[in-house]
């Protein structure tokens, strides 16, 4: 058995200024920016207020859109379940995977973040 949940959107902008987006995007939503440790300045977090949820606001080459993440304490399950209801991979990237729905939508599949994690999370046989 292995849980999963959603564990927040991503915000992808196809932009050189990152802190600008975030800036932006921090005021529209009434949240916190906050900087995120990474390889070269691609990340940036915004603070939801009650914690539930993971916002980021990420620098992307592709044409920019919203995605959700799917966190999960089993990737390769997760993954398999969702396959199975008709999505598909399309790119494993370091420790996660891009994937897209029947429809069209690309989601990503990554491990679990938040805390409450075992106490929100739905359990899949």
């Amino acid at each position: 058995m292995h849980k999963s949940r959603l564990a927040g959107f991503i915000i992808d902008c196809r932009t050189d200024d990152l802190g600008r987006a975030a800036e932006f995007w921090g005021h529209a939503l009434g949240m916190k920016v906050r900087g995120l440790p990474d390889e070269a300045g691609k990340y940036a977090r915004l603070v939801d207020p009650s914690d539930s949820l993971h916002i980021e606001v990420q620098s992307v080459t592709h044409p920019s859109r919203v995605h959700l993440d799917i966190e999960t304490n089993d990737i390769e399950a997760e993954v398999a379940r969702l396959e199975k209801l008709g999505a598909r991979r399309v790119e494993k990237i370091n420790t996660w995977w891009v994937m897209e729905a029947p429809t069209g939508q690309r989601f990503c599949v990554v491990r679990m973040q938040n805390p409450v994690f075992d106490a929100v999370a739905n359990q899949w046989p």
